[in-house]
């Protein structure tokens, strides 16, 4: 890519300054992905896909909604939806020249209890992650109907309780709220005040995309390490968008990437990964263990949920049935002289070496965590 733009450096600090002003988010890379995303979504054509930006806590009052309403101030044609109906969305993002940028709050109203209500919505969420992602929906009246492809690629973020569908987490760079600590202080937001402030900055974003579009296009940024497949999908835009401001938002841009990819991927662990993790670390470098064995040291783990699977312990029958989707089955084996029913660890290698990163080696340092810095 070209020298980049002093200009684009400065309206990316001035924007995650903005949004640290009046949203207290959980971490500094939180701020850094908030911007980004913002401004990707000025330049939504140079890329293939985009990515949701996900807003979720565990209770209410943890500044979802402020979030979502302080970047309907930066990103261009915004729409703040609360319940929109499939009908209202399709045209909205349907139409490129005008292409809505959808913040959709109280996202768990959609995909919660009443989840199979809005599988039109869930689809079109999905579908518009992909620059070719269409949806297709029955035009007119009566007899005289046509079927309509409506583009659905469009910038959206979202905002909940609980979790997401994995079809949309896995499509997401989620930022975990929660509620601010007495000692967390963020500005008041009064929109008659700070509307046109927002909207200046936008103005700043619209100017310096439009002149760094063209290099964009067809640009792929390096990834951090260890980032590949769907998440370096859903972080490609960001990181171009990084790459293309320069100053300190290349290396801030892969610093939050690896931080929330993994995040969301210790977060989103199943409990099939978890029970190949966990049983690589009970196997040691044992050649064989038997099934009595394996629940035993599984069951004695801290932290671990084998003892307590809704109420009762995780048996043999239950680790067979987890086990079977990775195609291991028990086998006869021998352990100190004594045959039984167990699981070899060739069986289980295949596994492991798919599903699981390298195991950590005996005498590496175990990572500090990054030192938060103080929002912007």
């Amino acid at each position: 890519m070209n020298p980049a733009s002093r200009d684009g450096a400065a309206a990316l600090d001035d924007v995650r300054a903005f949004i640290g002003r009046f949203c207290a988010l959980p971490t500094e890379h939180a701020y850094t992905a908030a911007a980004l995303w913002a401004a990707h979504a000025h330049v939504l054509d140079a890329f293939d896909s985009t990515p949701r930006l996900a807003f979720l806590s565990p209770e209410p009052g943890s500044g979802k909604t402020r979030a979502l309403e302080i970047l309907t101030l930066l990103v261009p044609w915004p729409m703040h939806a609360v319940n929109a109906t499939p009908a209202a969305l399709f045209r909205s993002v349907a139409d490129k020249a005008t292409r809505r940028t959808v913040l959709f709050d109280e996202i768990d109203t959609i995909f919660g209890p009443k989840a199979k209500e809005h599988e039109e919505l869930r689809g079109l969420l999905n579908a518009g992650h992909r620059r070719s992602g269409v949806a297709y929906r029955c035009v007119g009246e009566g007899t005289k109907q046509t079927v309509v492809e409506f583009p659905a690629f469009a910038a959206v973020a979202l905002a909940g309780l609980g979790k997401l569908p994995d079809t949309i987490l896995t499509r997401s760079i989620v930022v975990r709220m929660r509620r601010r600590a007495p000692d967390e202080h963020i500005e008041p937001y009064r929109a008659r005040i700070h509307e046109p402030e927002g909207w200046k900055l936008r103005g700043m974003l619209a100017d310096w995309t439009a002149t760094v579009a063209e290099r964009l296009t067809g640009y792929w940024p390096e990834m951090p390490p260890g980032v590949t497949d769907r998440p370096a999908d859903v972080w490609e835009p960001l990181l171009a968008v990084a790459d293309a401001a320069g100053g300190p938002w290349p290396e801030r841009a892969r610093d939050a990437c690896a931080f929330l990819v993994r995040d969301n991927a210790e977060r989103g662990i199943s409990l099939g990964i978890r029970l190949l993790s966990d049983l690589r670390d009970i196997f040691g470098g044992a050649r064989a263990m038997t099934t009595e064995d394996i629940l035993t040291r599984l069951r004695a783990l801290d932290a671990a949920p084998w003892a307590d699977l809704k109420g009762v312990p995780l048996d043999a029958r239950g680790l067979a049935r987890l086990l079977d989707d990775y195609d291991i089955t028990s086998k006869k084996v021998k352990v100190d002289g004594r045959s039984a029913w167990g699981y070899r660890a060739e069986h289980l290698a295949d596994a492991w070496t798919r599903y699981l990163p390298p195991p950590t080696p005996p005498d590496a340092e175990p990572a500090e965590p990054p030192e938060p810095e103080p929002p912007p």
